[in-house]
């Protein structure tokens, strides 16, 4: 009878020996919003964001990654692993063709495919997709669907059940309350599912406009911009230089180009301080140079917030034993946003800028010093829109640390490589996603991980092959560019180069039909 209790009990220990090795990874995504390229310490910034240069110094930081330009294309891309407009959720205003709306059904999101490998799934923050996130296959859900109010939001849901609006002054703050529901979520994990893998998808409202922040937070900040944004630029351009980042030349300042969308009325409102053009910093008004600093200010803020709250919510996976076996992406949605406009709940000149009755937004003055060393802002399909921060972190996962990885990748590359650690099969599908799994990247840049890359997002469309992109913005001609030696698009090369151009052209135009002809399966 004893030897029979011990084989048991050995049959047991052995099971759950094996549950350990062949149950998958912990993964956290992380999607900053409207966060630009030089944005963190680890990127070159003066904005304190020590949690997460600690994510890139025992990690890696990619600085040829890309995004789709705009906020709800990249979730879209995210969690399917297509292009937007492949699975119905960007238009093509070039072409007749894609669209916004509803997911085809072979096109589900990540949360219905690594369920199959046992993975319990998290939604908090901002969605942008079609459906809701239980209704989509995540297990619980903080769904703020309201990012105009940071301090009293009045649509935000709980597992796809709305709750009642905020009010002023209670203490909510949007980033600090989805770092909350973070850590509320995995406690559960904790208690009821402690033998699942988790997938937590965490995606803050900041740093999108409303320029919202906490006053003890701003106050860090306040003298730190009175410089000017021409003079910040350059500084964040030799610290990049000094982390090792590759060479690249600082694009030169696009004077003319304002926000992508015009708003005169709402300019108005927000008073004689704002600029809605890059102008030499010397050229600005007193009122002009105190209201921009001050919105550079909030900024920061917001952005040193998000890496307090990512630091609360490491600390908590370090206590209960699961941060070495978590691999962490960190990544913005786009570029920073040249965008000035006035929405929620109105601005008010005579409140304190940045708290919630004000409507600050950033801008093209220090968006541009946000996407350095690049040019042009979210929307466009230049550099500074398409190109962003991704930090990777997974102790046990790669050995890496403190690495680059300069191998041109993108959104459409994360599912794939969820599903390639949580050991899922290839999946089959009537449309194969053209993402591919980052896991041979972690261990070293790949020379041909992508055969191509493609954009298009409100009639601002790109190609890029073997170093070379072709990028048009709006109605605008087609441009040349050749990244590998001029990676801030400073060169055109069209009229050097026609035939290289015309066969990109045709790349591009041979893609857009397939994935106009995908849509609609």
């Amino acid at each position: 009878m004893k030897a029979c209790f011990l084989l048991l009990c050995i049959f047991i220990q052995d099971l759950q020996l094996l549950g350990q090795i062949t149950k998958g990874p912990d993964i956290l995504v992380i999607l900053a919003d409207d966060l630009g390229y030089s944005d963190l310490g680890a990127y070159g910034s003066e904005i304190k964001t020590p949690n997460l240069d600690a994510l890139a110094k025992n990690g890696l930081r990619f600085t040829n990654f890309y995004n789709t330009a705009r906020c709800w294309p990249t979730r879209a891309s995210i969690l399917t692993g297509y292009y937007p407009q492949q699975i119905r959720r960007d238009t093509l205003k070039t072409k007749s063709g894609g669209m916004r709306g509803k997911r085809p059904s072979w096109a589900p999101l990540a949360p219905a495919l690594l369920k199959k490998a046992g993975y319990r799934s998290y939604h908090i923050g901002k969605w942008h997709l079609d459906s809701k996130p239980i209704a989509t296959g995540f297990d619980r859900s903080y769904y703020l669907k309201d990012q105009s109010r940071f301090f009293s939001p009045t649509t935000h849901y709980l597992d796809d059940q709305k709750l009642s609006p905020v009010k002023r002054g209670t203490g909510f703050y949007a980033t600090t309350e989805l770092a909350n529901r973070t850590i509320e979520f995995l406690k559960e994990h904790e208690t009821k599912h402690s033998d699942s893998p988790f997938f937590t998808y965490l995606a803050f409202a900041a740093p999108h406009f409303p320029l919202h922040a906490l006053p003890k937070d701003i106050a860090k900040y306040e003298n730190t911009y009175t410089s000017g944004w021409n003079s910040i630029r350059e500084a964040r351009y030799q610290r990049m230089s000094e982390l090792g980042f590759p060479k690249v030349d600082l694009s030169p300042v696009l004077p003319k180009l304002g926000p992508p969308y015009h708003f005169p009325d709402q300019l108005k409102i927000l008073g004689a301080g704002e600029v809605n053009r890059p102008l030499p910093w010397k050229k600005l008004s007193k009122e002009q140079k105190t209201f921009q600093s001050r919105k550079m200010a909030i900024h920061a803020a917001m952005i040193d917030r998000m890496d307090q709250e990512i630091g609360r919510i490491i600390d908590h996976l370090k206590k209960r034993d699961r941060f070495d076996n978590t691999l962490i992406i960190f990544l913005s949605d786009n570029g920073a946003s040249a965008e000035i406009m006035v929405r929620g709940d109105g601005h008010d000149p005579a409140a304190p800028l940045g708290s919630a009755a004000t409507f600050p937004c950033l801008g093209p003055g220090w968006s541009t010093t946000a996407n350095t060393p690049f040019k042009k802002h979210k929307t466009w399909t230049h550099e500074g829109g398409i190109s962003t921060p991704l930090i990777a972190h997974w102790p046990r996962g790669f050995d890496a640390k403190n690495k680059f990885r300069h191998t041109p990748t993108h959104v459409i590359d994360l599912l794939p490589t969820f599903l390639e650690i949580a050991k899922i099969k290839k999946r089959t599908s009537i449309v194969t996603s053209p993402g591919k799994s980052l896991l041979p990247v972690f261990k070293e840049d790949q020379k041909d991980h992508h055969q191509g890359l493609w954009w298009s997002h409100e009639g601002h469309n790109a190609i890029l092959k073997d170093s070379w992109k072709a990028v048009s913005s709006f109605k605008e001609p087609w441009e040349l560019y050749h990244l590998s030696k001029d990676r801030s698009e400073t060169n055109n090369l069209a009229k050097k180069h026609p035939e290289k151009l015309k066969s990109l052209i045709a790349l591009w135009n041979k893609s857009t039909n397939q994935f106009i002809a995908d849509s609609k399966k």
